[in-house]
C-alpha cells in the first residue's frame, strides 16, 4: 500500500464515527416544527450538561448509533438543554417532566418516551421505533 492509499483510508475510517452523528441539531424555537413538518422523524434529547443520567444516555446513544449508521441517516436528532430551555414551550407542549426525557415524534404523533432511562435495551427500543417510523 503506497502512502497516497493508506492516508486516504486513514482519513476515511476517520471520518466514519462522525458520520454516524451526522443529523444531531441543537434545539432552538420552531425547529421541531420545522423538522415535522418536513415528514421527519425527531429524537428529543432533553439534558442538561451538568447531568450524570444525561450522559449515561448519550454514551448508549451514541453506541447505538455506531452500531447501526442508520440511526444517524435517518433519524433527526435534537439536543434540548434543559438549563436553557426547561421552561419553553416545546417543554409545556409535551409535558416533560425533567432533564434526562427522551421523545419521538413523527408528524403530529408521539410515537415513544423514556424518563431517565439509561438501559441500552430500553433506548434502542425507542430508537429502534424511531427508525420504523422514518422507514
Amino acid at each position: 500500500m503506497d502512502r497516497r492509499h493508506f492516508l486516504a483510508l486513514t482519513a476515511a475510517a476517520a471520518l466514519a464515527p462522525a458520520l454516524a452523528y451526522a443529523e444531531v441539531l441543537d434545539y432552538s424555537p420552531g425547529l421541531v416544527q420545522e423538522r415535522l413538518a418536513k415528514g421527519e422523524t425527531v429524537f428529543l434529547d432533553f439534558k442538561a450538561s451538568w447531568c450524570g443520567t444525561c450522559a449515561a444516555q448519550e454514551r448508549v446513544i451514541g453506541a447505538l448509533k455506531s452500531d447501526n449508521a442508520a440511526y444517524g441517516q435517518k433519524i433527526t436528532f435534537i439536543n434540548v438543554d434543559w438549563d436553557q430551555f426547561g421552561r419553553s414551550d416545546l417543554v409545556r407542549s409535551l409535558n416533560v417532566p425533567r432533564r434526562s426525557t427522551l421523545v419521538v415524534l413523527k408528524g403530529d404523533q408521539e410515537l415513544g418516551r423514556i424518563i431517565a432511562q439509561t438501559g441500552r435495551k430500553p433506548i434502542k427500543a425507542l430508537m429502534d421505533t424511531a427508525l420504523a417510523a422514518a422507514g
